[in-house]
């Protein structure tokens, strides 16, 4: 056991297994990009990081982006073939596209360099391999250094890739590397715990168990996650330092986040947007699938206008940017873009509807009469395994924000319950709305929430009304069927329902959206549910949702 209580395993497999090869310099011209292979780049602490760079062949200075991942930079398999469902086109990016990164033939051609590199203790760079720690921040620290340094660079570094290479450019811009000018986040987890091991202090047990594997191939030590997850309940100093400093961060961010990726992405890219100290921030959310816009014309036009003002120095269309840029969806990959102030967005009218467990509804005005709906918590789906409540829309309505469900519960049969919340939205003849859904589904819900019972108590001096956060610093069991409040937060989302439509909430004591195997998705198999759970309203059970009305005076519709 190592610093922070890491405890370390042997590689998941060879990086032979994956089809990398040993490092060996090599140097070559491909078209109009110079290539530099298995460049060894010195950093702290003896540690040698194997990084592959592409550039202008005509080798003038160039901004570098850095692509810091442990998924390999020799390539491998192209999204579209390892995800056919990713919103990725056969032959839309070049067969030199590292997963999730850059594409370096788009970039060198608009002078740019792209370098790919190897975090430690993956594949063939040395040393331990420790995952969105303080120990590998420092690390992507010195490797922008010795970028911003070089003779083909221009000094000016940024960063850029979806998922762990957004998570990691949280982690080191808070180490301020000087040579560091601009970050591009798109879609990345910043907080470990709530966001991806333990939703609502529920393990996650799909997801999580399987990237620990995917990124383990490598030399040396690696980061047994399994072990450290198992050791680790609560979140103590081991997951507060997976927990990016995000204050810290003061580099102008161009941070894109997506309604769809409820249980990986979401939550995290915008706590990153909002917490951030940077004085020259952008959001974007959009509500298609993150590998497809990353890669579309559109997400690289935005990416290269913030790019060049950044790293070029050049008057580009972000000097038109509102500060907040935002999709209102009114089916799958349909819907417009607004912009705003800020986020939340200013003016939002935050209100509660009241559950009614009597008549399976929700309406804005809270119920005189107590009532009781119960469900079977070892079922998952329609009939007794679920409860739900619905209200019809009499009037165009943009909820777009988080929500917040209170709901009094007890669980007659058990010690302690996992609870699991869907917001979904209803066509005007009662037929379910899909969206997409973590990056390659496309029947996916308006937003999801979950809360493990004993997990309830929260952090006041984080919470809001609109967002409770979870303290996750002890257990607290239920005794003797005790009904208690629930304060479950319910990721970010952003839809229009229209006159007619409904927005039905979904409680049950399973995942609502389940997927065969082996499709990779959020799970939550190790449950403490048994028997029946009770759902409580009116009276003195205020239970409600609360919603966030988009105010349409202050939005403003912006170019696609």
């Amino acid at each position: 056991m190592g610093e922070w209580g890491y405890v370390f395993r042997p590689p998941t497999g060879s990086p032979e297994d994956r089809g990398a090869t040993a490092p060996r310099y090599r140097r070559e011209t491909i078209g109009d990009m110079l290539v530099e292979r298995d460049v060894a780049v010195p950093v702290r602490d003896g540690v040698t990081v194997y990084a592959d760079v592409y550039r202008p062949a005509d080798e003038r200075p160039a901004p570098p982006l850095i692509a810091w991942s442990p998924y390999g930079k020799h390539a491998g398999p192209q999204l579209p073939e390892r995800y056919p469902d990713g919103g990725v086109a056969p032959d839309q990016v070049s067969p030199y596209t590292a997963f999730e990164s850059p594409d370096p033939v788009y970039w060198t051609a608009r002078g740019y360099a792209v370098v790919n590199a190897d975090i430690p203790g993956t594949w063939y760079s040395s040393g331990d391999a420790t995952f969105l720690s303080p120990a590998e921040a420092l690390y992507g620290h010195d490797l922008i250094e010795w970028a911003g340094t070089r003779s083909w660079s221009n000094g000016r570094v940024g960063m850029s890739g979806v998922s762990y290479l957004t998570s990691c450019q949280w982690t080191i811009a808070a180490t301020h590397p000087p040579h560091l000018a601009a970050i591009n986040p798109w879609e990345g987890w910043s907080d470990t715990y709530r966001e991806v091991a333990r939703h609502g202090g529920i393990p996650e047990t799909s997801f999580w168990p399987y990237i620990g594997q995917r990124w383990g191939y490598g030399t040396g030590r690696v980061e047994d996650l399994a072990a450290e997850t198992a050791a680790h309940p609560f979140l103590d100093g081991f997951w507060a330092a997976k927990a990016a400093p995000l204050s810290r961060i003061t580099v102008p961010a161009y941070v894109v986040a997506s309604w769809s990726d409820q249980g990986l992405h979401t939550r995290g890219t915008f706590e990153g947007f909002k917490r951030i100290g940077s004085a020259r921030k952008w959001l974007d959310a959009h509500g298609g699938k993150k590998w497809g816009y990353y890669y579309s014309e559109e997400g690289l036009r935005r990416q290269q206008a913030f790019f060049d003002h950044f790293l070029k120095g050049l008057g580009t269309e972000i000097d038109d940017w509102p500060r907040v840029r935002y999709e209102v969806r009114d089916r799958a990959f349909a819907g417009e873009r607004k912009g705003a102030d800020d986020w939340p967005l200013p003016g939002t009218s935050y209100q509660p509807l009241y559950l009614d467990a009597g008549s399976g509804t929700l309406s804005r005005s809270r119920p005189a009469a107590v009532s009781t709906v119960r469900y079977d918590s070892e079922q998952a789906g329609r009939g007794r395994g679920r409860a739900t409540f619905d209200m019809r829309f009499d009037a165009a309505t943009e909820l777009v924000g988080g929500m917040s469900l209170r709901v009094w519960m007890a669980a007659p049969d058990a010690g302690d319950m996992d609870v699991f919340v869907a917001v979904q939205k209803l066509d005007a003849y009662g037929d379910l709305t899909g969206f997409p859904f973590y990056a390659v589904y496309e029947d996916g819900p308006v937003a999801l929430g979950w809360l493990r019972a004993s997990h309830r108590e929260l952090d006041r001096a984080r919470s809001l009304p609109w967002q409770p956060v979870l303290a996750h610093q002890r257990a607290l069991p239920l005794t003797g069927g005790e009904i208690v409040p629930l304060d479950i937060e319910i990721l970010p989302s952003g839809t229009l329902f229209r006159p007619g439509e409904t927005l039905r909430l979904v409680i049950q004591g399973r995942d609502v959206y389940r997927y065969p195997r082996p499709l990779v998705q959020a799970r939550h198999d190790d449950s403490v549910n048994r028997g029946q759970h009770a759902i409580h309203t009116g009276g003195q059970y205020d239970s409600h949702l609360l919603v966030p009305v988009a105010h349409r005076l202050p939005a403003t519709r912006v170019p696609a």
